[in-house]
């Protein structure tokens, strides 16, 4: 890994913290200076991840659906730390399974977390990003949020969803100095997408021109760089983190080799 990037005086709230992409934010982003608020529904894995950052990290249990959730951890960081600097929207379930077979409930469901969880985030840090005078919203989207990707149903729905929505908040919120981004990882190992077969090592993926998936520093190394001063006259992006996978296959795959 490359130095870390450079967060310092930043509070950053980042959901769905305790594993995967999100832990992986918030060490980076301790790294780099930040304090942090993790938030997730999985407790003992949350509050280990807070012990091992020590003093710059806090944890709390946060249901994304839940207004009243969402205000306790916004209120927990300027309680902290002082502000809120930069949301990290990266909480969310997955699905595998042809459209037809979901049932409308489960959809629901999905869009929920997905979608509607991202959303209350944006409505919840505004007032308190608007009194820190700005900061950066980078809302977790995927590659199936930039294509039509088979077998994701609900979730390739949602991540479409985050992907307008950000647009949106960008367009809303420039005046106020916060930056609205969307990163868009394509197949990372994770505990979640390990539970689906998803693989490491090189060649495993032949039909991505990297023929491998991603892995959670590398997703967070984005992330925390849309949060930096460094991405000052970014918003509204769309920044995809998937090997190339959705620039399109690969020569050798397209011929069938």
């Amino acid at each position: 890994m490359n130095a870390p990037t450079d967060l310092t005086g930043k509070t950053v709230l980042i959901t769905g913290g305790a594993r995967g992409i999100g832990a992986e934010t918030a060490r980076q982003a301790v790294a780099g200076g930040a304090r942090v608020v993790v938030t997730d529904v999985l407790e003992d894995e949350g509050r280990a991840l807070a012990a091992e950052l020590g003093d710059a990290a806090r944890f709390i249990r946060h249901d994304v659906t839940s207004e009243e959730d969402w205000q306790r951890a916004a209120d927990l960081a300027t309680s902290e730390f002082g502000s809120l600097d930069g949301l990290v929207n990266n909480a969310g379930i997955s699905t595998g399974a042809p459209l037809e077979t979901i049932s409308a409930e489960f959809f629901r469901k999905v869009l929920d977390i997905n979608l509607t969880g991202v959303f209350i985030g944006l409505k919840t840090a505004v007032p308190a990003m608007r009194r820190a005078g700005g900061g950066s919203i980078v809302n977790i989207s995927s590659a199936a949020g930039l294509m039509g990707l088979a077998l994701t149903g609900g979730y390739g729905a949602s991540k479409w969803g985050v992907r307008g929505l950000t647009k949106i908040g960008a367009v809303e919120l420039g005046t106020d100095r916060i930056r609205v981004n969307s990163v868009h990882p394509g197949m990372t190992y994770t505990p979640m997408t390990a539970q689906v077969g998803i693989q490491q090592g090189e060649g495993n993926y032949p039909n991505t021109p990297m023929a491998r998936v991603g892995e959670p520093p590398e997703i967070a190394a984005a992330v925390c760089f849309l949060l930096s001063d460094a991405a000052a006259y970014v918003t509204g992006a769309e920044l995809a983190v998937d090997g190339g996978w959705t620039a399109g296959p690969t020569v050798k795959y397209v011929m069938g080799q």
